[in-house]
């Protein structure tokens, strides 16, 4: 892993120690660079598969950089006395970076979600980001990825953005990864907040850390998911116990 941050270790997983806005300009000069970066946003969700998924795991930890999404991280990171500044979402670096794109003319690729997303996505990118080069966009309901490799490839894109979900997201750049030498990441379901077919919270409930929640009175499937929260931070308390041993 790639670590000018001075990473912050947590349950195995290291994240970087840093601010938004400094790593969204490290993955701006490494983008300029041409150098073969592979992001990925990590919540409690995650690390808890990744600790009970060791070829997961083995796979994340190959990637240069892993920012901390979500209040879960941050809040874990502090009861170990091993702060971070703040969280660094998955959406904040996807619109960030899109934002630079544009300003910059780069290639990005968009490879996830629903085929009607997808199309609202373009139309969006079209009218609001015209300086972002759309070399390709494809849903995430493929059958051969060969295909998609083969476009990615042909395409040389600065920056792949993959909302499949984990693990599949990140198994599909760990397996690709070696085909241009861009910015890589899985962005989960940043695709349908930023056409608007998920609401984001409003900005009281992320600024009370409270994003979790409201996500969760407006899709209460999520219950379930929800519950890994808890459960991660038995175990992070857990630890803190063996720490003072």
């Amino acid at each position: 892993m790639n670590d000018p941050f001075r990473s912050v270790k947590i349950m195995g997983i290291p994240f970087a120690n840093t601010t938004r806005n400094q790593f969204i300009n490290q993955l701006q000069t490494r983008i300029q660079n041409h150098q073969n970066t592979f992001v990925v946003t990590a919540n409690p969700e995650i690390v808890m598969y990744a600790n009970r998924n060791e070829p997961y795991r083995n796979l994340i930890l190959k990637a240069d950089y892993i920012s901390p999404d979500g209040i879960g991280i941050i809040k874990a990171a502090a009861t170990l006395k091993t702060p971070l500044p703040e969280r660094i979402t998955g959406f904040d670096i996807f619109t960030g970076l899109l934002k630079w794109a544009d300003q910059t003319q780069k290639k990005v690729y968009f490879l996830g979600a629903k085929p009607h997303v997808i199309n609202l996505l373009t139309t969006k990118l079209a009218a609001n980001f015209p300086g972002v080069q759309v070399v390709g966009a494809r849903d995430g309901y493929y059958k051969d990825e060969s295909l998609i490799a083969a476009e990615i490839k042909a395409q040389q894109p600065d920056i792949v953005f993959v909302a499949t979900g984990f693990p599949r997201q990140e198994q599909f750049i760990a397996s690709h990864r070696h085909l241009t030498n861009g910015l890589w990441m899985g962005v989960g379901g940043s695709f349908d907040v930023f056409v608007g077919i998920v609401k984001r919270a409003p900005q009281f409930w992320q600024n009370h850390h409270l994003e979790w929640f409201y996500r969760l009175i407006t899709e209460p499937k999520r219950l379930k998911r929800q519950m890994i929260i808890p459960q991660f931070m038995w175990k992070i308390h857990q630890l803190k116990k063996q720490n003072k041993l």
